[in-house]
Parts: C-alpha cells; sequence; structure tokens
C-alpha cells in the first residue's frame, strides 16, 4: 500500500462521513422534529422505551444523535433520568442498521437480481435520481428526498473507494504480522475505542471495519475485540455533550457509559471464558461484512436484554456518581432550559423549542402589562416589584432566545422551520418592549402614589375604556402567536386603529378639562405618559400580528402591507374599525 493508495482511503473516508452526514441531515428535515417530540413524549414502560429509542436511532442513523438529545431532554427537565435509560439502550440497537445496509456490500451472485440488492449496483440509480429532483424540482418533500438518496449514493462510494485502497494491506507482511496483536482482546478493544472516539461515531468505525473485511484479510479474532471497544468508544459524544450540564443531565451520560462498560465486560467474561473452556470455531473463520453487522447487532441486543432488568441499578450507580444538591430552578429558568445546545444538532426540534420558549415570553408580556395597569385602581407594592421582575425576566429570556435563535438560523431548516423563525426573530423584539411599557406605566402610577396625586372621575372612567381596549389587543395577539391563528391575527390592526384614535381624544379632553381648571398640568404629563405607553403597546401587538401574517405570504413590508389595509376602500377592515369603535366609545 503506498502513499497514494493511503490518500484514496482517507478521501474514501472523507466522503463516507459526508454522505452519512447528508443522509442523516436529510431523513432529519423529513422527519419535521416529529421524531424527536416522540421521543420527548415517552411514557415510562422500558421496554417502549427501547423500541422507540432504536427506531428514532435507525431513522436518524446515528446513536449518537439519540443520546446526545436524551442528555438534552433530561437537562431541560423535559424527561426523567429512568426514562432515558431505555431510549440510550434502544439507541445502542438503533444504530446497528448501518452496519446491515453496508453489509449488502458482500453479496456476490450472477443472477442479475441478486445483484440488484448489492448497494453498488442501486447505488448508482439512487445518485441519478437524487440529483435530477434536486435540480429539476422545487418541493422541499422532494428536496430532501434527494438528499436522502445522494447521502447514501456517496456513503456506498465512499465505501467502495475505501475497500479499493485498502485491499493491498491483504498482502504487505507489516500488515499481516499486526493482525495477530489485535486479536489480543484488551488491545482490540483499545483499538475499537480509540477508533470510535476519533471518528465521533460508532457506525463508521464499523463501517470502516466492514471495509477492510473485504479485503480478506482479517478474521473474526481481530474483528470481535475492536467491535467491543467500539462499545465503549461510541460513549464519548454523549460524555462530550454533558460537560456543563445539570446534575441529571450528567447522569444520563453516565448511565449510557456504565451501560456499555458493563455490558462489554459481562460479553468478553462469558465469551472469552467459553473459549478458554472450549475453543470457538468462529474465532477461526475470515471476516465477512454481514458476519460483523450479525455480531454488531447480538452484542447490542444481548447487552440490552441483560441489562433492561437492572436498569434501576444503572440509575442508582450514576447516582451515587454524581451526588445530589439542593437546587431551585424557577420556572421561567425551567423554560429557558430548553433552548439547549445539543437541540442544534436536530434543527427542527430545536426550532420547536424556541417556540416554546418564546410563547412562555409572550406570557410574560402580556402578564406584565396586566399587572402594570391593576395598579391604576390598587396600587400595591408587591405588584410594583412584580413588574420589575418581569421587565427583568423577559429582558433575559430575548437576550437568550436571540442569542439561540441566530445561532438556530445557521443550521439547514426545512421551509416551515424558516417562516418560524422569521416570526419569533421579529417578535421576540416586540414583547421585550411591551415589558419595557409596562414599566413605563408602572413608574407613571407609581409617581402618582408617592406624590399623592388622583385623576378626575372623568378621566378614570376613560382610561377604564382605554385599558379594556389594551387588554383585549395583547389577549387577541398572544392566543394569535401562541396558536398561529391567522383570523385573530387579523382582528389586531382595526382594533389598533381605534386605540390610536382613543388615545389622541383622551389627550383632547384633557386639554379641555385643563382650560376649565378642572385638572392640574403635572397630572396631565402622568396621564399623557400613561396613554402614549397604551398606544405604543397596541403598536408592538399590530407588529407581531402583522408578521404572523406576512411570513404566511412571503412578504416582509410592514408599511405597505397596513397601508393596504387601512386603504379607503378595503370594506372588511373599515367594517371592523367601526365595529371596535363602538365597543371601546369613550362615556
Amino acid at each position: 500500500m503506498d502513499f497514494f493508495d493511503l490518500l484514496t482511503m482517507i478521501g474514501g473516508l472523507s466522503l463516507f462521513l459526508y454522505g452519512m452526514s447528508m443522509m442523516g441531515d436529510g431523513l432529519a428535515k423529513v422527519s419535521g422534529g416529529r421524531l424527536e417530540t416522540i421521543l420527548g413524549k415517552l411514557t415510562s414502560n422500558p421496554v417502549k422505551s427501547v423500541l422507540v429509542g432504536a427506531g428514532v436511532t435507525a431513522m436518524v442513523q446515528s446513536s449518537g444523535a439519540t443520546t446526545v438529545m436524551v442528555v438534552g431532554f433530561v437537562n431541560s427537565g423535559m424527561m426523567k433520568l429512568q426514562q432515558a435509560v431505555g431510549i440510550i439502550m434502544g439507541a445502542n440497537i438503533g444504530t446497528t442498521i448501518t452496519a446491515w445496509i453496508l453489509s449488502l456490500a458482500g453479496i456476490d451472485s450472477d443472477l442479475f437480481l441478486v445483484q440488484m440488492l448489492n448497494p453498488t449496483s442501486f447505488s448508482p440509480i439512487l445518485a441519478i435520481i437524487g440529483a435530477m429532483m434536486l435540480l429539476f424540482s422545487h418541493r422541499e418533500k422532494h428536496r430532501n428526498a434527494a438528499t436522502i438518496m445522494l447521502g447514501f449514493a456517496i456513503l456506498m462510494f465512499g465505501m467502495n473507494t475505501m475497500s479499493d485502497a485498502v485491499r493491498p494491506l491483504a498482502e504487505m507482511p507489516q500488515f499481516i504480522n499486526a493482525l495477530p496483536t489485535m486479536s489480543n482482546p484488551f488491545l482490540g478493544m483499545v483499538v475499537g475505542l480509540l477508533m470510535c472516539a476519533v471518528l465521533q461515531s460508532s457506525s463508521v468505525s464499523v463501517g470502516i471495519l466492514q471495509s477492510l473485511s473485504l479485503t480478506g484479510a482479517i478474521g473474526f479474532d481481530t474483528v470481535i475485540p475492536i467491535i467491543l471497544g467500539q462499545n465503549i468508544g461510541a460513549c464519548v459524544p454523549t460524555i462530550i455533550s454533558s460537560i456543563g450540564a445539570r446534575k441529571d443531565a450528567k447522569r444520563a451520560a453516565l448511565v449510557h457509559l456504565y451501560y456499555n462498560v458493563i455490558g462489554t465486560a459481562l460479553i468478553l467474561i462469558v465469551f472469552y471464558g467459553l473459549n478458554a473452556v472450549m475453543p470457538l470455531p468462529i474465532l477461526e473463520q475470515t471476516a465477512s461484512p454481514l458476519g460483523i453487522a450479525i455480531i454488531h447487532t447480538l452484542f447490542k441486543v444481548v447487552t440490552t436484554a441483560v441489562l433492561l432488568p437492572f436498569s434501576g441499578g444503572l440509575v442508582k450507580l450514576a447516582g451515587l456518581t454524581v451526588r445530589d444538591s439542593v437546587e431551585e430552578t424557577k420556572p421561567e429558568d425551567r423554560a429557558l432550559s430548553l433552548l439547549d445546545v445539543r437541540f442544534l444538532e436536530t434543527p427542527s426540534y430545536a426550532v420547536e423549542q424556541s417556540r416554546a420558549v418564546s410563547v412562555v415570553m409572550a406570557g410574560l408580556a402580556e402578564e406584565s402589562m396586566n399587572v402594570a395597569m391593576s395598579l391604576l385602581d390598587n396600587y400595591s407594592e408587591e405588584a410594583v416589584k412584580r413588574v420589575r421582575q418581569l421587565e427583568e425576566k423577559i429582558d433575559v429570556f430575548e437576550d437568550q432566545l436571540g442569542t439561540y435563535l441566530v445561532k438556530l438560523s445557521s443550521r439547514p431548516v426545512s421551509e416551515k422551520d424558516s417562516h418560524t423563525l422569521s416570526i419569533l426573530l421579529h417578535c421576540i423584539g416586540d414583547f421585550e418592549r411591551i415589558s419595557d411599557h409596562a414599566l413605563n406605566v408602572m413608574e407613571a402610577v407609581q409617581e402618582m402614589h408617592d406624590k399623592e396625586l388622583e385623576f378626575s372621575d372623568k378621566a378614570k372612567k376613560e382610561l377604564q375604556v382605554f385599558r379594556r381596549a389594551i387588554h383585549d389587543i395583547l389577549n387577541i395577539t398572544m392566543i394569535s402567536f401562541r396558536e398561529g391563528n391567522l383570523e385573530l391575527a387579523r382582528q389586531v390592526e382595526p382594533l389598533e386603529e381605534v386605540i390610536d384614535g382613543l388615545n389622541l381624544d383622551i389627550k383632547q379632553r384633557h386639554v379641555r378639562r385643563l382650560r376649565k381648571g378642572k385638572c392640574t398640568i403635572e397630572l396631565g404629563f402622568v396621564l399623557s405618559d400613561i396613554t402614549t405607553n397604551f398606544e405604543r403597546v397596541s403598536d408592538h401587538c399590530s407588529n407581531i400580528a402583522v408578521c404572523l401574517l406576512q411570513v404566511k405570504d412571503d412578504e416582509f413590508d410592514t408599511h405597505a402591507y397596513i397601508g393596504g389595509l387601512r386603504a379607503g376602500d378595503n370594506v372588511d377592515f373599515r367594517g371592523k374599525v367601526m365595529a371596535y369603535g363602538e365597543r371601546y366609545r369613550l362615556p
């Protein structure tokens, strides 16, 4: 094997890795976050957890992605540690599907139909179909399917390139002489562990082993210890992902490690113990891709069958390793923990989590304004403190959610998720500004309280109407945002126009009372502050509603959109304005 063979092997490995990544991305887009949602809503049934973990991993082609995602679920409090154990075990079984697909490369027959089962025969067809779909179809579903097909074709091409490049190894004395050394169980395990840890994927490391087996130079005495070591090496991505996470997330990563270490140790003792008593014929046979897939699967299934009844013991062992401490987590902090960086590897699910957090943020913004308005009727220091707390919390939400959304926007997402991202990026700023206006209203009322000022009865009645309109526009806006209800969103702009009129009318009435000596200039400034902030809140509600409507239509010219609505010939809009005008008529 010369330098150019080595270069070809590295190139083949690069294509293999890229193909697997490309296929995984396509599968993740096709799933649209549904697989991750299934994972997050599991019951505590351990067998069901194993089956779903295996199924999801088989679909996304990565046990690492599944286990890292599970660590994220546990870290965010969405899943209990006991539930995670079954999924982790199932993920280890699901990852074997890749080895079975690659094992088809060993098919050799003169029959046409049998030859077509070999991936080297049908992958070029998939590549042609995938390329045509990418070039000529603009439908997202077709392009995702094309990505999966092309990814698989590139993966198989990479494996074939690796196999051809390493074929000369079968005739190299140095390689042949080194093989007996790797048949040592402990040395072979170290080789497998390092290989999997470096590549960050057990599927890829097993694929490399299968490509080496096509040379006919390695036997099962070398393959079995390496596969055992790969089981432990597969834990590296999960352990890395748990760094800096909460205690239960670290325990979930440790459960994954203990499961593989204990399972590997048991198989090592039993298998090589039997071999010491009665030599096993398999250790003298030449390895094949199919044989490697069978052994890989057997190890995973047997380990799960043995350790699943003792899943509680694994949880206790992880608990002994990472001790409990008193952790008080507030509800809003739990919401922010949904923005886990681990979920960025599955963008469709990360978008869903971001939306859930933004709904919490919207609720906090609505609460802050309602609490601030309630001060006009019943002033209390507790309510003042609550408005300040809410404003500070919403600032944190905007900062953390905005940062997370920017990171997420650089990931490949579906068209639907892209629309959701656009809405969230546009709206979180409006939620934050609503809380700022709530703070301004609270400070204005606080000033009145400190100076012992009081509005006239007329002004109080007018503000009651204004407050009711603001309460309603906030309620309509937040419901439409939370539910994606576009019909409700269309109700916001007519009410916003009525609120603009209320703001102007109340200020004019105050000027008339001022001229008659029924009010003071100082109270006028406070009234103006309050009504101006009310009107600004309605503006932000308008921004949110218009964003929901425009993103759906792939339009972003807000002024043009509002101008079109308010055109004199828009009968429907004018009718809604008149209806709202009657509902919120000043006394």
